[in-house]
């Protein structure tokens, strides 16, 4: 999965369900998490309220947190956001290439980028708890970006 940290996040553009085209290296002063997922995958359906959560509370300070549908069809990931919708824009990886960029091979699997457009942490699947390292990182790279 992915490269390793520190090393420059590789900058893609993507449609996302809010209508609009994200490019990555728009976000840079930043702290961006990448949130990659599939319809079909438990753990990532179980993960999707918490990272709205956090989503929610981190945003105000300079967090964005995009999730990276893995599926070639959109429409399943659709349907489950209208099952267990969210407030972070969903970007639709419908050709994998960015899942091919950072060599995701575990769903979910999430990147956490620094307001340089750095990769500084890299977390594969999900199981309860994980959000506590995902806000102490979040937390981290936040006050960095501040200094």
């Amino acid at each position: 999965m992915a490269e390793k940290p520190g090393k420059p996040a590789i900058d893609f553009t993507l449609k996302s369900n809010q209508g609009k085209n994200v490019r990555l290296s728009d976000l840079r002063g930043q702290v961006v998490m990448l949130n990659f997922w599939a319809s079909w995958c438990g753990p990532c359906r179980q993960e999707m309220p918490l990272l709205d959560k956090i989503h929610k509370k981190y945003s105000p300070a300079g967090f964005t947190l995009l999730g990276i549908n893995s599926e070639e069809d959109s429409k399943e990931a659709d349907r489950l956001l209208k099952q267990v919708p969210v407030s972070f824009p969903i970007l639709y990886d419908t050709t994998l290439k960015v899942n091919e960029y950072y060599k995701v091979d575990a769903m979910p699997s999430s990147v956490m980028i620094d307001c340089d457009g750095n990769m500084s942490y890299i977390h594969r699947g999900y199981k309860p708890g994980d959000e506590k390292a995902y806000i102490k990182h979040i937390k981290g790279l936040l006050r960095s970006c501040s200094n």
